[in-house]
């Protein structure tokens, strides 16, 4: 088979996407390639189909158990013979495996970076028939990236063991500088580098800045939801399990995760998950990166991520089968406040610095006007249109803002005159009156600035403290206890004006919103059937559903409810391998829908 028939026969696909070809057309050639996609772009074909075109096996370098293992059950429904040689596995296993490879049985191998560096598994690699190796999330390799991995950084080996083997790396994120450490770390040669468009043009952006702990503002975007599938990230383990517990009260089924959990229990919540049994996991940021779950249809994030390129590979869960997806990212001045101060406790280098620089950047980001999709790609060396209609402040670019000058001023008064001793809550109190114990004992409600901010609820006030905190204003010290900055005083004495966006200050109720419609054209009831008929066959063999086929395949089902098998080869998805496997199962449930 040539790579079109082999694209068709085994992924069911008619075309390949921009870029695909060109980088397949590379490692044919047996030439090193630096692919930078991102997620959901199809970086894994790029790979796999070559594989599939030339003789010996191709070791995939992939850095979670959970991830490899999806990769390998979603080939193997295709047809493809893959494996991965992991801990989880007995010595009998990995023997069978290893007598596999030996018979060239086995077209696709993936490994964690560990094994692959033990002498004994690179001594046992020398004697197969190796095509080329692919190194995914190759931004583990660079110590500039954001999830380094010093395993990762020994790849440079892999160069001195197999001179003569093509060496492939794919990541979704990957600055100019990481780039360049990724290719000069695993010794590419001469590789051919490709660069996707940064934009997801079907992920819509939204930011806003948190009121309170943020779960008014989550269970609004939620009602936009109703029965998606997502991830909603925060920031400790103590938080998953709180708002996993909030969700649960609301009416959502939905569980926490996090690396505390026992293993069963991360287990049982991963698997739900997947099938399709569990709506929404509440997770820290661990969770994920290892999910090859297609229909995520959102990613809700309830602090600020610690970089930029954390935020976009982690949004980037969302929508990875092509259809409509959405995020909403919810933060405050505290989260920088609190990120910087682990920084803080690093030990001065270079990457010190850098952290510092990161954490600006996604604060800017967080806080901007402009488009969101056009700042990811700028920081990534990618140059985009606005997106018009992907982002909040593209679909609402004029919100209007308002000057809150004096009002800045009661609060810098307030902090000044309590003597710069207390956190924020209790400065609050006492401008808007407060009969607390505490502030009668201090005789704070003497003060000349005691009571003059009734014009405001707690929460507001909290939203202009978070202005002043952006602009440095104000400083956090030890115990949380705020202070005035230069600019502060400068604020103070009338030498600076302070504005914010109005709709910042206007506490929102909860109305009840249009149930978001993922497909413009699609059969609403035949799609809920075809549903039901495919997680019944993934539980029947133990698969994912979205592994059976992708949200995307079932809505062309459900337009075009073919009734033969060359109707179902047209649906976007269906290969050979899948019809075989469960297309006459669909084609009679179309035709008793027909026949209805």
């Amino acid at each position: 088979m040539n790579k079109f028939q082999t694209l068709q026969h085994y992924f069911g696909h008619q075309n390949f996407r921009e870029q695909q070809e060109e980088v397949i057309d590379a490692i044919l050639n047996q030439q090193d390639v630096l692919m930078i996609l991102p997620t959901g772009g199809g970086k894994s074909l790029c790979y796999q189909l070559p594989s599939l075109l030339m003789s010996g096996v191709t070791v995939v370098v992939s850095p979670l158990l959970a991830l490899m293992h999806d990769q390998v059950v979603a080939l193997r429904e295709n047809g493809i013979p893959a494996e991965m040689l992991s801990s989880m596995q007995s010595i009998e296993e990995t023997r069978q495996i290893e007598q596999a490879l030996y018979n060239n049985q086995i077209k696709l191998l993936y490994v964690a970076p560990e094994r692959l560096m033990n002498n004994y598994f690179l001594t046992f690699l020398m004697d197969l028939n190796i095509n080329f190796f692919v190194v995914d999330e190759a931004h583990c390799v660079s110590e500039w990236g954001h999830e380094f991995r010093e395993h990762y950084r020994m790849l440079s080996q892999l160069r001195t063991s197999f001179p003569t083997t093509t060496i492939t790396a794919f990541t979704a994120t990957a600055t100019t500088l990481v780039r360049e450490d990724i290719a000069s770390n695993l010794r590419l040669k001469s590789p051919k580098i490709v660069t996707g468009s940064l934009f997801r043009k079907n992920l819509t952006i939204t930011a806003e800045h948190r009121q309170s702990d943020g779960r008014r503002q989550l269970t609004t975007f939620l009602k936009e939801q109703e029965g998606s599938a997502g991830i909603v990230y925060a920031f400790s383990r103590k938080q998953t399990q709180s708002v996993a517990k909030y969700l649960q009260k609301q009416g959502y089924r939905a569980e926490a995760f996090h690396a505390g959990l026992p293993t069963e229990v991360k287990k049982k919540v991963y698997h739900d998950f997947i099938s399709d049994n569990l709506n929404i996991v509440v997770a820290t940021i661990a969770f994920g990166m290892g999910i090859d779950k297609s229909n995520i249809r959102f990613v809700v994030h309830m602090n600020l991520p610690k970089t930029l390129e954390n935020y976009y590979q982690e949004i980037g869960r969302a929508g990875r089968d092509g259809l409509d997806a959405t995020t909403l990212l919810l933060f405050s001045a505290g989260d920088i406040v609190q990120q910087k101060g682990f920084i803080d406790e690093l030990p001065d280098s270079p990457y010190k610095t850098n952290a510092y620089e990161k954490i600006n950047t996604i604060s800017r980001f967080s806080d901007s006007e402009s488009c969101r999709h056009q700042q990811i790609a700028l920081y990534f060396n990618d140059s985009i249109n606005a997106c018009k209609d992907r982002c909040d402040n593209c679909i609402n670019p004029d919100r209007n803002s308002i000057d809150i000058t004096e009002d800045a001023k009661k609060l810098l008064s307030a902090i000044y005159r309590t003597k710069q001793s207390f956190g924020i809550h209790y400065v609050i109190d006492v401008i808007r009156g407060s009969k607390e114990q505490r502030i009668l004992t201090n005789g704070h409600d003497q003060l000349s600035v005691y009571g003059i901010g009734e014009n405001y609820s707690k929460p507001q006030w909290l939203t202009i403290s978070d202005k002043l905190l952006e602009l440095g204003a104000v400083g956090i010290g030890e115990y949380r206890v705020y202070h005035l900055t230069d600019r502060g005083v400068e604020i103070l004495k009338g030498g600076e004006e302070v504005s914010i966006r109005e709709e910042r200050l206007i506490l929102k109720k909860a109305k009840e919103k249009k149930k978001v419609t993922y497909f413009d054209d699609y059969e609403v009831e035949i799609f809920d059937q075809l549903r039901e008929l495919r997680k019944f066959i993934a539980t029947e063999n133990k698969v994912p559903p979205y592994v059976v086929f992708s949200d995307k395949t079932l809505k062309e089902l459900s337009n075009i409810m073919p009734t033969d098998k060359a109707g179902m080869l047209e649906i976007h998805g269906i290969g050979e391998v899948k019809f075989e496997r469960y297309g006459e199962a669909f084609i009679a449930l179309i035709e008793e829908i027909n026949n209805a």
